[in-house]
């Protein structure tokens, strides 16, 4: 066979592996169980860290706001150094639309070693664990100021979390497929996510796979003492990852699925946006390490890169084995993604063009790298995050 055609094998092999040995990563059956009513409804601060979101905020706030509750329920929003007002607009929503009591609080500037969204975290659990006004909470919901909530969606996560005896709940809120850049990059987006963190290995007890999603997490407060978060997770760039760790290393339970009654509300209309979303992160993912960086280059390109091209191989340079196996490759990489495009409610059409959004990633990578070695570090709403002296860029 020629140089293309074992290529071609290899791609195959590794698809082989991913579709039956990698916790069925591509099935998207991981949802919250059907609600059995606790038999006493535990209390609950929400906690929500925001910097200058007034753009989302009469959205996502009042979804909060109305939450249909049984038990005793607050909102702490921590006022992140905001400059477009995002404190004051709360406040205004909050007498607009009554329903739950909401506090908004401000931390100040973040301490040394802490990211901006942990101190501010921090902060607002502090908050609601001094209120003299509500009982100690039982549960923390903490949520993004981009994330809205339907009215029951509370309720069904403290319901889970109760009846099912788990510490940590976090549902992956239905990120926004508007623009054509969306539709292409963001459910891309969540399945590379789920194929490195299988969910249903996140969810069996005893698993070493541990992740969250940061936008939702129901979060039992005795588990949170027990792992020390935030501050045992303080400096993490990738703080959803890093929490979900810490409790599983402290004992909990974790329960991570798709949502169905959670939407994250930001537009990221232009692929300028999308990709710095993702190459804030992207070698903070990788450890800062450039041994994982090639491989992660390499494995991208094998899987992604190589069944198209050796199709292409196979139908204009008259190789036929590589372009069977090439195909072959590419058909299981096709049906693997439908799944997450029929959630996204998008085209099945545009499975076919997961190895052009592969390659995006691959050099959304890549950039993240470079910003890292221009001491840029990780960067996100005007503050920049190097790596940890400590060398732990996760907990």
């Amino acid at each position: 066979m020629s140089t293309i055609a074992w290529i071609a094998l290899g791609s195959l092999a590794a698809w082989g592996w991913l579709l039956l040995g990698q916790g069925f990563f591509w099935r998207t059956d991981q949802r919250l169980p059907r609600r059995e009513d606790p038999a006493r409804w535990p209390s609950v601060a929400v906690v929500v860290p925001a910097r200058d979101e007034a753009e989302v905020l009469p959205v996502s706030l009042p979804s909060l706001l109305v939450q249909d509750y049984p038990g005793p329920a607050w909102i702490v929003l921590v006022d992140d150094g905001s400059k477009d007002g995002t404190g004051d607009l709360a406040r205004a929503l909050s007498v607009r639309y009554g329903g739950l009591p909401l506090t908004v609080a401000s931390p100040g500037p973040p301490e040394a070693g802490w990211t901006g969204k942990l101190w501010a975290v921090r902060h607002g659990i502090a908050v609601a664990r001094a209120s003299e006004a509500w009982p100690a909470p039982e549960y923390l919901l903490l949520t993004d100021a981009d994330i809205a909530h339907e009215p029951d969606s509370l309720r069904e996560l403290v319901a889970a979390a109760t009846t099912q005896s788990v510490d940590l709940v976090s549902q992956m809120a239905r990120l926004r497929v508007a623009s054509g850049w969306e539709r292409l990059v963001v459910p891309a987006f969540v399945y590379f996510f789920a194929q490195l963190y299988p969910f249903r290995r996140v969810n069996k007890d005893g698993a070493r796979t541990a992740a969250a999603a940061g936008g939702c997490v129901l979060l039992r407060t005795e588990t949170a003492d027990r792992a020390r978060v935030p501050e045992s997770i303080r400096h993490a760039v990738i703080d959803d990852v890093s929490l979900a760790r810490a409790v599983r290393r402290a004992g909990g339970r974790l329960w991570l699925g798709l949502a169905e009654r959670v939407d994250s509300i930001r537009p990221y209309p232009g692929l300028g946006s999308l990709w710095r979303m993702v190459s804030r992160s992207a070698y903070a993912q990788l450890r800062h390490n450039p041994l994982l960086l090639a491989g992660t280059v390499g494995g991208l390109l094998l899987v992604y890169a190589a069944p198209p091209a050796a199709l292409a191989a196979g139908l204009f340079g008259g190789d036929t084995a590589a372009g069977l196996l090439g195909a072959g490759a590419w058909a299981v990489m096709t049906g693997t993604y439908i799944p997450m495009l029929r959630y996204y409610r998008q085209s099945l059409w545009s499975a076919f063009l997961l190895p052009f959004t592969a390659l995006l990633y691959l050099c959304m990578t890549v950039d993240s790298a470079v910003q890292h070695y221009r001491g840029r570090g990780a960067s996100w709403k005007g503050r920049t995050y190097p790596r940890p002296r400590t060398g732990h860029s996760r907990a």
